[in-house]
């Protein structure tokens, strides 16, 4: 069967289980607070945000659970002990759909990861500056 092509993120939060709605809605709005400036938009058809043109973090809902990615190494050891309670591996944290919603931990990541991504497009522009 093939997979549902979303075409925004409210499409995609749509087509989740009512309950999962309500988790991912509060974990658009954490990200949207800290990082207004980011760009939505889905790719890998899962919501995505991008700051100047760099994708910097992406959310999806599971069953159990719902994911934040990527986790760099500077990431989870920033936040190491904040993120001791939640599964953290191969660039994924997630979070139990039980639990609340770690709004204010999860706006931080997305400073962080803004930050992060936006650094590293800094260090391409100048390498491209300088080859070319």
């Amino acid at each position: 069967m093939p997979r549902t092509a979303f075409a925004s993120v409210d499409e995609y939060i749509a087509s989740q289980p009512e309950a999962i709605q309500r988790v991912l809605t509060r974990v658009r709005r954490a990200i949207r607070q800290a990082v207004p400036a980011s760009e939505e938009s889905i790719s890998y058809n899962i919501p995505t945000y991008k700051v100047n043109g760099s994708a910097m973090l992406y959310f999806a809902g599971w069953k159990r659970h719902y994911s934040l990615y990527p986790v760099t190494k500077a990431l989870a050891s920033a936040f190491e002990d904040e993120l001791e309670p939640y599964e953290v591996e191969k660039g994924t944290i997630r979070f139990p759909l039980t639990g609340p919603v770690p709004a204010e931990l999860i706006g931080r990541i997305a400073k962080f990861r803004a930050t992060e991504s936006g650094g590293r497009k800094k260090a391409k522009d100048l390498l491209r500056k300088k080859s070319g």
